[in-house]
């Protein structure tokens, strides 16, 4: 696999990002308008710390974002650490990469953002992405039912100095 390049989201990348469709159970990722007042407008924030993720021939596979925006509404986010969203193009699903675009992803933020702990909040009916970020030396923390829709999380967190495997 290639060297991934990570650039702030552009205009162009996010509305190609937000017409993204996946099939069920990951259709849960799927654009929800309602989530925000303006999805595009939300990505495009420099305050939401999103990032396209691109290849070596710059083609948008995938996205990240820093911060809040990786969080869940119901988890306990009161230790600091850094937040950590990652959003993979629908074709690029399911085929075995989630490790590489992940470790790419942890090593990006980490050395942008110099967090001590890293933290990610995955859906626990995503098994693909648990099994990722597990491989990733993420441990499982809490365990929660989002207020709004019920869905189960669980938050993952680690050192950022951990050796990488």
């Amino acid at each position: 696999m290639g060297v991934l390049n990570f650039e702030p989201l552009e205009e162009d990348q996010a509305r190609a990002i937000l017409g993204w469709r996946y099939p069920p159970p990951y259709d849960f990722y799927n654009c929800d308008p309602q989530r925000h007042l303006s999805p595009l407008s939300y990505m495009l924030n420099p305050q939401n710390a999103f990032f396209a993720i691109l290849s070596e021939h710059q083609a948008l596979e995938g996205f990240c974002s820093f911060g809040e925006d990786g969080q869940v509404l119901g988890g306990n986010y009161r230790d600091p650490a850094l937040d950590i969203g990652l959003g993979i193009r629908p074709d690029l699903t399911g085929k075995g990469k989630g490790k590489h675009y992940a470790g790419s992803v942890v090593d990006y933020g980490a050395s942008r953002y110099r967090s001590t702990f890293l933290r990610v909040t995955v859906a626990t009916f995503n098994q693909r992405a648990y099994r990722v970020w597990s491989y990733l030396n993420f441990e499982p923390g809490q365990i929660f039912a989002n207020p709004k829709n019920g869905i189960e999380f669980v938050i993952m967190t680690r050192r950022s100095d951990r050796k990488k495997l």
